[in-house]
C-alpha cells in the first residue's frame, strides 16, 4: 500500500471543508423560513422520486419511518404534497408534489442556480472561471466509480 502524500491529504481536507461550506451557503440561498431543513430535504426527495411511499422516502433519506411521517404531515399542512391510494396496494399511500410543491422546488432550484452563476460572474475573471471549469472536470473523477 502506497503512502498518502501530504498534498493529497491537504487537498482531501480542504476540499471537504470547502464543499461543506458551499453546500451550507447554497442551502441558505433558497431556504424557506416556514420549512425546516428536513422538510426542505423531503420536499426535494419527493420531487426526485415522483410517486413514492412514505417508507420508501424514509429509506432513501436514511431516517425512521416515523420521522418521515412527521415531516410529510408538515408538508401536507403547507399544501406541498398530496397523498393518494397506491393502485397496487390499497393499504399504502403514494406521496407526490402538488402544483405548489413543484413550484416551490423549482423556485428554490432556480434561486440556487442564479446565486451560484452570479457569484461566479461577480467574483471570478473569465480566466479564473476557465480554471474552475477545468478543476471541476478533474474533480468529476471523484464522483465516478
Amino acid at each position: 500500500m502506497t503512502e498518502i502524500s501530504e498534498s493529497a491529504t491537504r487537498a482531501a481536507r480542504d476540499l471537504r471543508v470547502m464543499f461543506s461550506r458551499l453546500r451550507r451557503r447554497i442551502r441558505e440561498v433558497a431556504q424557506d423560513a416556514d420549512l425546516t431543513p428536513s422538510q426542505e430535504s423531503a420536499l426535494s426527495l419527493v420531487s426526485k422520486h415522483g410517486a413514492a411511499t412514505a417508507s420508501a422516502l424514509a429509506s432513501a433519506e436514511g431516517v425512521r419511518p416515523q420521522s418521515m411521517a412527521t415531516t410529510l404531515a408538515a408538508l401536507d399542512r403547507h399544501g406541498l404534497i398530496r397523498r393518494s391510494p397506491d393502485p397496487t396496494d390499497g393499504r399504502r399511500q403514494l406521496v407526490t408534489l402538488t402544483e405548489a410543491g413543484q413550484a416551490r422546488v423549482e423556485g428554490n432550484r432556480q434561486a440556487r442556480d442564479e446565486w451560484l452563476a452570479r457569484a461566479f460572474q461577480d467574483r471570478y475573471s473569465e480566466d479564473e472561471r476557465g480554471t474552475l471549469l477545468a478543476a471541476i472536470e478533474l474533480l468529476d473523477r471523484l464522483s465516478r466509480p
